[in-house]
């Protein structure tokens, strides 16, 4: 603890080895964050720069270093919000509540490698891709989501039910292609 403690007086003195082995620790974990929120590597790439330079401007602030972990996602979380925040009004968020898709097939998460799952979610229309991560992944209520994102709860749900049914048929198209694949 004495060792990471002194890495981040080290970082505050902008000690630029010190910065290093704190990106080094902490960006493969932040980056698939980023990856999450972003439509392309190069987008998620911005993000977490963008992240960093924040991370660094701000750990004088830092009050606590034993949830670092914690303070470092919640920028990068909302980095990336803010990065797409201005996109989210070029993509209408529509209420989507009586929406209904019926699934007749089951499909298991386990066939599925965490790459094709993750790409999935970057095809997701950019509202319910924020929702989604928002709320399945990062634990938000739909609440909270509204007040970070300026939107109705109602779209927050609407937008998330919209996610799951988009990813739900992008899983069942995806199986059937790996079922016939194999068949062949």
């Amino acid at each position: 603890m004495e060792d990471f403690k002194q890495l981040i007086n080290d970082c505050i003195a902008e000690d630029r080895k010190a910065q290093k082995k704190l990106y080094d620790l902490f960006a493969s974990k932040m980056m698939m964050i980023c990856f999450r929120y972003s439509k392309s590597d190069l987008e998620a790439e911005d993000i977490l720069q963008e992240s960093f330079i924040k991370i660094f401007k701000n750990l004088k602030n830092l009050r606590e270093y034993t949830n670092v972990a914690a303070w470092i996602k919640k920028i990068v979380i909302n980095t990336a919000l803010n990065y797409q925040r201005s996109k989210l009004y070029l993509y209408p968020m529509v209420n989507v509540e009586h929406l209904k898709i019926s699934y007749d097939e089951n499909v298991a998460l386990s066939n599925f490698h965490h790459e094709e799952l993750l790409n999935m979610i970057q095809d997701l229309p950019l509202g319910c891709q924020v929702i989604f991560n928002l709320y399945a992944i990062e634990g938000y209520t739909h609440k909270e989501i509204a007040e970070q994102l300026k939107i109705s709860e109602g779209t927050s749900k609407s937008q998330y039910s919209r996610a799951k049914s988009l990813l739900q048929l992008k899983l069942i198209e995806s199986d059937r292609g790996n079922y016939e694949e194999a068949e062949r």
